[in-house]
């Protein structure tokens, strides 16, 4: 899954995709270079980050999702307003990933079911301007499956179809970087639950850390994070994971490719 950023404020690429045109073209680029799925949002999550209005978000994502969608992308839309879902599914998109898993907007399961479409349900604890006071866990990986599970219950209950339901750790979401560490050690926990993984660990504050400069202890800037994301890459392919999210897409397929090969024995 490659990542379109249409925001001004995103931790790794805000801004630099902000425009349609500029948007469009970097999600064809994606696409031609072998994503299977693009992903497009309009609302940062970055730790503090404030919410876009509704009228906002949906003028950042729609042009792109029509665009890329009548160019051949098969396009998620990264959004937790159903009401922006609705209208990215008519613009041609065809997958719904709530990082809220339906928490944020009471209508979205409904909306989810109503569409027939895939889902991922993302672990989440709160908006990004206050998730990071609830990073508190006794066992992060048995805890977000604890929390998991009744957010699944809840889409099969309002009639989303469980082989269309896909789950995400939530990596960065009300966890700190150990949190996201022990998951990633721990992912092929995650297949207790029966349904396919997707991973988003793609330029993340806690690879900067873990990269930091030893001289100055400053953290490694978003953009030269790619090896180290390729590298995980590998490792959350090798778990089982189904999709991994990412900003660049060309060394992440090689590295999911090799894993895949791995795999086979």
């Amino acid at each position: 899954m490659g990542v379109v950023n249409v925001t001004p404020d995103s931790f790794s690429d805000g801004g630099f995709w902000y425009e349609p045109a500029d948007a469009i073209e970097h999600g064809l680029q994606l696409m031609e270079q072998g994503a299977d799925l693009v992903d497009v949002g309009g609302e940062s999550t970055r730790p503090g980050a404030q919410r876009p209005s509704a009228e906002e978000e949906r003028r950042r994502v729609l042009p792109v999702i029509r665009e890329l969608a009548a160019a051949g992308a098969v396009v998620s839309v990264d959004t937790m307003r159903a009401e922006v879902a609705v209208l990215a599914l008519e613009a041609g998109a065809r997958l719904v990933n709530d990082q809220s898993a339906g928490q944020a907007d009471p209508d979205m399961l409904r909306v989810m079911a109503e569409a027939d479409v895939p889902v991922v349900l993302m672990h989440w604890r709160g908006h990004a301007d206050h998730m990071q006071e609830r990073a508190t866990y006794d066992d992060v990986v048995a805890d977000v499956l604890a929390e998991l599970r009744p957010r699944i219950d809840a889409a099969v209950a309002a009639g989303v179809r469980p082989e269309h339901i896909a789950v995400d750790p939530g990596l960065g979401f009300a966890k700190t970087w150990d949190h996201n560490w022990t998951l990633l050690a721990r992912l092929a926990e995650l297949h207790a639950l029966e349904l396919p993984v997707l991973v988003a660990a793609s330029r993340k504050t806690f690879l900067g850390e873990l990269l930091a400069d030893p001289a100055t202890g400053e953290r490694r800037p978003p953009a030269s994070r790619d090896a180290a994301t390729d590298a995980l890459s590998t490792v959350i392919a090798l778990a089982g994971a189904w999709c991994v999210r990412v900003h660049t897409v060309p060394a992440t397929l090689d590295a999911v490719r090799v894993a895949a090969r791995l795999a086979r024995g």
